[in-house]
């Protein structure tokens, strides 16, 4: 399977892929997006803190900071912050977040080679269709057994693209690839604390390393992936070989993806469509709700009906996104930081709120009925929540969501010129020059004056 994935990305020139390149514009759009909204969490910066007496050479932009670092250490902090708030894109297939563990390592190793925007966009979409097609070939299994897919699997989407920035032939890319498969982690149990995230940086960072590797002739197994002992396996998994394979070089994986615009667990959105649909109807007798049932499949109760103790539980919450929809009428960056998830008043309307099983319901679907205190019932259902396949943001949906994770990710970095440069990114011939005239001048250290 290495060799079959190798040979397609070796083979696949801007020619190919080039038909791709708006909606590749988009999830860059929508990964800069994000990770300037985090850039300056404490998780980033802790990272950062960590990282930088280790750094080498500083080659490489961190996003929504003046500071670089070298490749490995920027392609880490940049898939971390891109990923941390739940608000990064999603491919429906596998629920693999496709744009931070490939787009990190991808324009950390072209601004350090001096590539242009056109090989990174080549890379970025070869990258993608990689991860997603391994993680379709073990879906849905592999995510239920509590590997967490976007680390997992966007190692081999990092490996793959970077061993073409890397001009590497199918052999070496294929080596990549292996090498890639003896370091995928990450596990489901962490999604609600910041190790998760550190497991997807490390998918950014060591598919750079194993491209880096396979440069200098390491080898990997050819069956590193599907042999008797090799990661599928070894992970619990048979590869469906036929999902892998299916129109490989014809239909592209990043024509599926999807935007989100609530910084929350996917699943739940059709939750926040529906109660803000509620809010409207009930016309400000929020006050007057005696109680919320919300129904959906096994996946939403799996992955929502927890009690919420901090800000990474309310983004995987049934409860608070629905008291974001009813009680706040919004679901953005500030509904679901910890001022806001700790508010009694908050904390008491998620009481009132029960989920239930409902299996004729599709994943991603809910449906939501509140019953007021005078006893009127009010219900609404949400199959096709804002951001599916079935009603994607627009692009200025996703500039705006970037202006505003500019804002509230306190960068001073400018919104709109990231924005301009990413919709030129490929006539870029020098992806450096873009990102360096992105990054505001390092503030002068203070120096004293007295002899």
């Amino acid at each position: 399977m290495s060799k079959t994935l190798a040979d397609f990305v070796a083979a696949s020139s801007w020619a190919d892929v080039a038909a791709q390149s708006h909606e590749a514009r988009r999830s860059i759009l929508n990964f800069f997006a994000t990770a300037l909204g985090s850039a300056r969490d404490p998780v980033v910066m802790a990272a950062m803190r960590t990282l930088s007496p280790f750094s080498g050479a500083a080659t490489a932009t961190v996003i929504g900071h003046s500071e670089r670092m070298d490749a490995l250490c920027a392609s880490f902090l940049n898939a971390i912050s891109a990923n941390l708030l739940d608000f990064d894109d999603t491919h429906p297939d596998t629920i693999i977040h496709p744009a931070a563990p490939v787009a990190a390592p991808v324009l950390a190793l072209a601004e350090t080679r001096r590539m242009s925007g056109r090989e990174v966009l080549t890379a970025f979409i070869l990258g993608v269709d990689v991860e997603c097609r391994i993680g379709s070939a073990v879906s849905p299994r592999h995510y239920a057994r509590g590997w967490h897919i976007t680390s997992t699997c966007g190692i081999f989407g990092a490996a793959a693209a970077c061993a073409k920035l890397l001009g590497l032939p199918a052999e070496g890319i294929a080596n990549a690839i292996g090498i890639a498969a003896g370091q995928s982690a990450g596990n489901v149990e962490n999604l609600p604390s910041a190790a998760k995230n550190v497991s997807v940086g490390n998918a950014a960072r060591n598919g750079l390393f194993a491209a880096l590797l396979a440069q200098q002739g390491y080898d990997a197994a050819p069956r590193a992936i599907e042999g008797p002992l090799g990661w599928a396996r070894t992970m619990g998994d048979e590869l469906d070989l036929d999902r892998l394979r299916a129109g490989l070089g014809k239909s592209w994986e990043i024509a599926k993806n999807t935007y989100k615009p609530y910084p929350a667990g996917i699943v739940f959105h059709a939750v926040i469509d529906a109660c803000l649909r509620l809010r409207e109807r009930i016309a400000g007798r929020a006050g007057q709700i005696e109680s919320v049932i919300v129904q959906g499949s096994a996946l939403l109760l799996a992955r929502g009906d927890r009690p919420v103790n901090n800000a990474r539980d309310a983004r995987v919450s049934i409860h608070h996104c629905v008291a974001c929809g009813l009680l706040l009428g919004t679901a953005g960056v500030a509904e679901f930081a910890h001022e806001t998830v700790v508010r009694r008043d908050i904390a008491q309307f998620r009481q009132r709120v029960r989920a239930e099983l409902d299996s004729g319901m599709p994943d991603g679907a809910a449906r939501v009925t509140l019953r007021l205190l005078s006893g009127e019932v009010l219900t609404e259902t949400v199959i096709s929540p804002r951001g599916s396949q079935a009603a994607p943001l627009s692009d200025n949906d996703i500039e705006e969501k970037l202006r505003e994770g500019a804002r509230t990710g306190r960068s001073d970095w400018d919104a709109d010129r990231v924005i301009d440069a990413i919709w030129w990114l490929e006539a870029a011939d020098d992806v450096a020059n873009l990102l360096q005239s992105l990054r505001p001048p390092s503030a002068p250290r203070h120096t004293d004056s007295n002899p």
